[in-house]
């Protein structure tokens, strides 16, 4: 039997937390003892997870942060680093779909909007916490990304864009701290029962897909002390995460 996680006295930030993968993140870290710092724009969502954290005997603090908001990622940094000294699990998991479209027809809002919150945000948090990383015994970095990355699909452009470019960051980053005790990966959680998938996918049955309780336990041990792994991509395949490297 797999021993239960620990993550007492780790303090953990979750991006996106006020619903979907991330919301079950935050309360699987929680419930395995860490501190989490839930960040997302949707402060009743917010709201709703700090009193199901508490109410299982969980500790959180909201941030709410519209993660267009650069200048908020920093001070989000400044802040933890002032309280807690140091950071030990990041969860970049916020993101946009933007529009399925042909790639003619995508505005220029959108395609930007997609960039900014799904490649510049998450770059500016990695600058933001990566010092307080590093601070860590055992720093854990989990970035959120797709298949759609690889598969290139028609009409899935900017999204797809913007995940492959996640994934290069996490791996340059996983080279650069390869030999301290920081690990980072990615973790692309397939189709999933969240609100992106049915905006993406919209004549499919929730239904037959995993409910984001399900994936988020399967995410959540990559935030384990314990982790060797590193520049890894962490893809959900038959009820487990199977993890490849891609080619340098």
């Amino acid at each position: 039997m797999t021993p239960a996680l620990d993550l007492s006295g780790r303090v953990a930030v979750v991006t996106g937390a006020s619903r979907g993968i991330g919301y079950f993140i935050a309360k699987e870290l929680a419930a395995a003892g860490a501190h989490v710092i839930a960040v997302a724009r949707t402060v009743g969502g917010l709201e709703e997870l700090d009193d199901e954290i508490k109410a299982a005997g969980g500790q959180a603090t909201l941030v709410p942060l519209d993660l267009a908001d650069m200048a908020g990622i920093d001070r989000l940094g400044g802040a933890i680093h002032e309280r807690w000294g140091k950071l030990d699990i990041l969860v970049a998991n916020a993101g946009v779909l933007g529009v399925i479209s042909p790639i003619g027809h995508v505005e220029a809002k959108t395609f930007e909007k997609v960039m900014t919150i799904n490649v510049t945000a998450i770059w500016r948090l990695i600058r933001s916490v990566d010092p307080l990383l590093r601070l860590s015994d055992a720093g854990r970095a989990i970035v959120l990304s797709s298949n759609a990355a690889h598969s290139a699909r028609a009409f899935w452009a900017p999204y797809a864009a913007s995940k492959a470019a996640v994934e290069t960051m996490m791996r340059s980053w996983a080279h650069e701290t390869e030999n301290l005790a920081l690990r980072v990966n990615a973790a692309d959680p397939g189709a999933t029962r969240t609100a992106m998938r049915a905006q993406a996918v919209p004549g499919e049955d929730p239904e037959t897909l995993p409910h984001p309780s399900e994936i988020a336990k399967r995410i959540v041990p990559l935030a384990s002390p314990a982790l060797k792994e590193t520049g890894l991509i962490f893809q959900a395949k038959h009820n487990r995460f199977v993890a490849y490297r891609q080619p340098e």
